[in-house]
């Protein structure tokens, strides 16, 4: 199977305004934006895709939709994680019959278990599937920290554990998990830029969500070491991403999305949609984008 490289957008999971289910025809359609903007990696179920307010049969129906819709086009990655190390190897399964390209699996969360038993989760699930696994590090979320040693020691007696996405935004242990050879994927949306200069193999970029041209083009650039165009483009972007990450992450990535012309309703209830005054502020972040 092919390696992960570069951007990775955590597809929006689209909901009618009516009743609130996902509406699969909309969820196309923007399937399709990130598809014409070459996104090389979509990821289904996502914290973006607000995979903590889907049911069961949401997240596999939602998956498949995905799936089917992308083949071919970019490669797959499902988020697969529950408490329960069962249900994680069930979606596990199910990602792994629609021919992901990698599992994207959290720590067992909310009063989880000690380290032992967090190995032991990624040691069961990767046991009951031969998909590769992207181990998820966002301790804000999960109360575990997925620390470099403890990393080290996962990917390097498991096999499977392949790729690590580091959402904590801090730089320092970004650089400690890429100088002892992982394939980090950044999860900072205000760090992509200067995560991938610092040698990490791509960026898990919510916001990509609002704007993937520019997003697949940023990465391109500081990838290729054309960094007078890529310092501009991040001037330019940079505002929204660092918008997105100091506001509520999912309202905000849909808010910009709309803003830029991309049909992606609201969050789920009860998540909040953004203030008039959030929206104000988020219009003059994306100042350089509308103009």
């Amino acid at each position: 199977m092919a390696e992960l490289r570069g951007v990775c957008t955590p597809v929006c999971t689209v909901f009618t305004e009516d009743d609130g289910t996902v509406d699969d025809t909309a969820l196309r359609k923007h399937l399709d934006s990130l598809l014409e903007a070459q996104v090389p990696i979509i990821t289904a179920c996502g914290g973006t895709g607000e995979f903590s307010f889907l049911r069961p049969e949401e997240r596999r129906h939602v998956t498949e939709v995905v799936a089917h819709h992308i083949e071919g086009h970019a490669q797959l990655i499902v988020h697969a994680s529950a408490v329960m190390t069962e249900e994680a190897i069930e979606y596990a399964r199910h990602a792994e019959s629609l021919g992901a390209a990698a599992l994207l699996l959290l720590p067992p969360y909310f009063e989880g278990p000690n380290m032992a038993g967090v190995y032991e989760h990624y040691a069961r699930v990767a046991a009951a599937v031969a998909t590769p696994i992207m181990a998820y590090n966002i301790p804000v979320h999960s109360g575990i920290y997925l620390d470099p040693d403890f990393y080290t020691s996962l990917s390097s007696e498991i096999d499977s554990v392949q790729y690590l996405k580091d959402s904590t935004g801090d730089f320092l242990a970004l650089q400690a998990f890429v100088r002892r050879g992982a394939k980090v994927f950044v999860g900072c949306d205000p760090m992509m830029y200067h995560g991938v200069l610092a040698g990490a193999a791509g960026c898990f970029w919510g916001t990509s969500n609002a704007i993937p041209a520019d997003a697949v083009e940023l990465y391109r650039l500081a990838a290729a070491g054309e960094l007078d165009a890529a310092n501009a483009l991040w001037g330019r972007i940079y505002p929204v991403n660092q918008f997105v990450w100091s506001h509520p992450f999912n309202p905000s990535v849909k808010a910009a999305g709309r803003m830029l012309g991309h049909d992606l309703r609201e969050c789920r209830r009860p998540v909040q949609p953004l203030t008039e005054d959030e929206l104000a502020a988020l219009r003059e972040a994306l100042r350089p984008l509308l103009d």
